[in-house]
């Protein structure tokens, strides 16, 4: 119960990482904040937090609207009267694969402002807050692509890279404010963005195995071993660790 009565905020929650994560602050004792554009998803998250006992709302919240996350961050004060941790999982990964000199610039845009924007938005709004408390910790979820570059969806591995530079840099802005900020960088998870999304991996065998062979592990990630993740980071366990980058990768990297 590392969570018990923190208000966790978790953004992109209607599945995958996001889901994983907020259904695992709940069964740690967490008061969770369930954020999506996925109104009907978002709230099955919610209910089922209902069911093992736990404490839940949903708030429908777009990350690249500024008003949007503004009245995120205030619900979840209104509802709670604080906000402890807080989970940026939103965005996108695009549904095209072209190279750097074809790929459009409305595509570009969209990611930008999603992926980058939006997170910038809700670090930004979660710092506010956790300022007038006296801390709190921050996750946001970057990706593989935030290390290393992924060819034919350079938006992408941009945008990805630039939260690790929001994090970085707002790690050292508020080391001595008692509020921790850090990334995660996953590589091949089996989520519904990766499996329906730009490579469809649900649907092409061959770019499945792809995926499995770049891990030494030689499978997929789970959800809920980034989730574990998330938690840790939050908790009281890291408290040492502000503007990491931290790969979740299945060896990957090594």
């Amino acid at each position: 119960m590392r969570f018990k009565d923190k208000v966790c905020l978790v953004t992109g929650a209607s599945s995958g990482i996001g889901k994983a994560t907020a259904m695992a602050f709940a069964k740690e004792g967490g008061r969770v904040v369930v954020s999506d554009v996925n109104v009907e998803q978002g709230e099955r998250v919610v209910n089922e937090i209902g069911s093992i006992g736990g404490k839940a709302i949903f708030v429908k919240c777009d990350i690249s609207k500024r008003e949007d996350v503004e009245h995120l961050v205030k619900k979840t004060v209104d509802e709670f009267g604080r906000l402890d941790c807080a989970v940026n999982s939103a965005g996108i990964a695009g549904n095209l694969s072209l190279p750097t000199h074809e790929y459009p610039e409305d595509a570009w845009l969209q990611q930008i402002n999603i992926n980058l924007t939006g997170t910038w938005y809700c670090v930004k709004y979660q710092l506010q807050e956790m300022l007038k408390t006296g801390g709190g910790n921050i996750v946001c979820v970057s990706s593989a692509a935030g290390l290393v570059g992924q060819p034919e969806n350079v938006p992408y591995a941009a945008s990805k890279h630039g939260v690790v530079g929001i994090v970085k840099s707002a790690a050292i802005e508020y080391a001595t404010k008692n509020i921790r900020i850090n990334a995660i960088c996953p590589t091949a998870i089996e989520t519904p963005m990766l499996m329906e999304g730009r490579r469809k991996l649900a649907y092409n065998p061959e770019a499945k195995e792809e995926a499995i062979n770049h891990q030494r592990m030689k499978r997929m990630g789970q959800p809920q071993e980034v989730a574990d993740v998330a938690l840790w980071l939050c908790s009281n366990q890291s408290t040492f660790i502000t503007g990491h980058a931290m790969a979740v990768d299945g060896g990957a990297f090594a």
